[in-house]
C-alpha cells in the first residue's frame, strides 16, 4: 500500500448515505431543541466568520464592513464579538488596520479561491502575500479535480505546500462537499485534509449549490473524531455557505455537540462562515428584528 492508503485504512471509511441522513435525522428529531436556548445563541454569535466576498467589494466596503466589528463592540459590551472578519486578500492590509477589537482573527481566502484551479505556485504565493499584509487566518480550497480523479497523493501535497506557506497561522481546508456527491468521498477528503495539515476543514465555498449540509457536517465531525483518536490533534470544524436561518446554526452546533463533544463547543474550534446570520442572531439575543451588520 501506498502512504496515504496506509493512513486511510485507519479509518471506517465504510458509510452509505443512508445511515448518514438517518442519524442526521434523529439528531435534529431529538436534541436540537434543548440548544435552542438564549445562552447558545449568544456563544453563537461569538462563533460566526463575518464574511464578505462579493466582485463589488473595495478598500472603501471592506473598511466600512470592518468598522462595524469595530462598533459592535461598544453598542453591545456584554455581547460576544464575532470571531473572525473573512475577506479577500487583497483586503487583509484593509482589514487588520482597522480592525480595533481584540480576539477578532482576519482571515483571508486563498489558494486561487473559489476554484482552486491556479498553479500551486500561485496558490502558495497568494497564501504568502496574504499573510504578510495582516491575515492571521487563512481558508484554501482543496483541489476538488485531483480529488475526483482518485490523485490523493496531488490533493495532500497541495495541502501541504500551502501549510508552508501559512507558517505559524492557521489554515482551513474547503472540500466543497457539494462536487463529493458521497459521504465516503466527504470522509475521505476529510482525512487527507487534516493529514496534509489543515488545522481546521470546511464545508463549503458558499459559491456553489449544494452548499452546506447537516450530512456533509455529520461526516466531517465523524472524520474529526477519528482523526483526534488516532493523533490526539484536534482539528477545527467549519460549516460554510446556506447558513440562512437560527435554526440551521442551532443543528449544526447540535451535530458538532453530539458528535465531537464540548471540547469542540468554543469559538477556537467550531465556526461558522456567514453573513447573514450575524444579524438573525442578534435579533433572537436583543428580542426584536436589528439590522446592524
Amino acid at each position: 500500500m501506498s502512504k496515504i492508503e496506509q493512513v486511510l485504512s485507519k479509518y471506517n471509511l465504510n458509510i452509505t448515505d443512508e445511515e448518514v441522513k438517518e442519524a442526521v435525522k434523529k439528531i435534529i428529531a431529538e436534541k436540537v431543541h434543548e440548544n435552542d436556548t438564549l445562552e447558545v445563541k449568544k456563544f453563537l454569535m461569538g462563533s460566526v466568520e463575518l464574511t464578505t466576498l462579493k466582485t463589488t467589494d473595495s478598500e472603501t466596503s471592506v473598511m466600512a464592513f470592518t468598522e462595524k466589528v469595530n462598533q459592535f463592540e461598544e453598542a453591545y459590551p456584554d455581547l460576544p464579538h464575532v470571531a473572525t472578519i473573512c475577506v479577500y486578500p487583497k483586503f487583509a492590509k484593509v482589514v487588520s488596520e482597522t480592525l480595533e477589537v481584540e480576539g477578532v482573527e482576519v482571515a483571508c481566502v486563498s489558494g486561487s479561491f473559489p476554484s482552486s484551479q491556479s498553479l500551486i505556485e500561485v496558490k502558495t504565493v497568494e497564501t504568502s502575500l496574504a499573510i504578510k499584509d495582516g491575515a492571521t487566518e487563512i481558508d484554501i480550497v482543496m483541489n476538488v479535480g485531483a480529488f475526483l480523479d482518485g490523485d490523493f497523493e496531488t490533493v495532500v501535497d497541495e495541502v501541504q505546500q500551502e501549510k508552508e506557506a501559512c507558517g505559524d497561522k492557521d489554515m482551513k481546508v474547503i472540500l466543497e462537499t457539494g462536487c463529493l456527491k458521497t459521504a465516503k468521498n466527504i470522509k475521505i477528503a476529510s482525512i487527507l485534509s487534516m493529514y496534509g495539515g489543515g488545522d481546521y476543514i470546511k464545508t463549503s465555498t458558499g459559491k456553489l449549490e449544494p452548499a452546506a449540509t447537516p450530512e456533509a457536517a455529520y461526516v466531517m465531525c465523524q472524520a474529526i473524531k477519528e482523526y483526534y483518536d488516532q493523533t490526539g490533534i484536534q482539528i477545527g470544524f467549519k460549516p460554510a455557505g446556506g447558513l440562512n436561518t437560527v435554526m440551521d446554526a442551532l443543528i449544526y452546533y447540535t451535530i458538532v455537540k453530539e458528535v465531537l463533544g464540548e471540547k469542540w463547543l468554543t469559538n477556537k474550534w467550531f465556526r461558522m462562515g456567514t453573513s447573514r446570520l450575524a444579524n438573525l442572531l442578534l435579533s433572537e439575543v436583543i428580542g426584536e428584528e436589528v439590522k446592524f451588520f
